[in-house]
């Protein structure tokens, strides 16, 4: 399948430069799905904040949402080249200790994403 977006490597350096967007791609690389509710209990943000880095993420085509009912769930967009894909996963094996205490937070969450309340 041929890559139709355009990745060009500033915006996708800038929208991993902040540690909130980098952090939200790197739990939903791990996880392969998150909703916007279990993001916001994993990183301890605000909802409007978190939205805010997912659109940022979606507008670049890091991110594609679905939604189903009334949770809308992201993962990494299914056209990230290979070189950001192995962005990725480096950055995400260099950010194993900033990982594990946020992913400890997302697997301790009760019933994911029911009881979140995402009001």
């Amino acid at each position: 399948m041929a890559n139709t977006l355009d990745y060009h490597p500033v915006p996708v350096f800038k929208a991993l430069g902040d540690e909130n967007r980098l952090t939200i791609l790197l739990l939903i690389r791990q996880q392969t799905e998150l909703c916007v509710c279990e993001l916001t209990a994993a990183l301890n943000l605000s909802q409007p904040r978190v939205s805010r880095h997912l659109a940022y993420l979606r507008e670049h085509n890091l991110l594609q949402d679905e939604r189903r009912g009334q949770w809308v769930y992201y993962r990494l967009h299914p056209e990230l080249p290979e070189w950001v894909q192995s962005v990725l996963d480096r950055s995400s094996e260099a950010c194993a200790g900033l990982l594990a205490p946020i992913s400890e937070r997302l697997d301790a969450l009760p019933d994911r994403p029911v009881s979140v309340d995402c009001s």
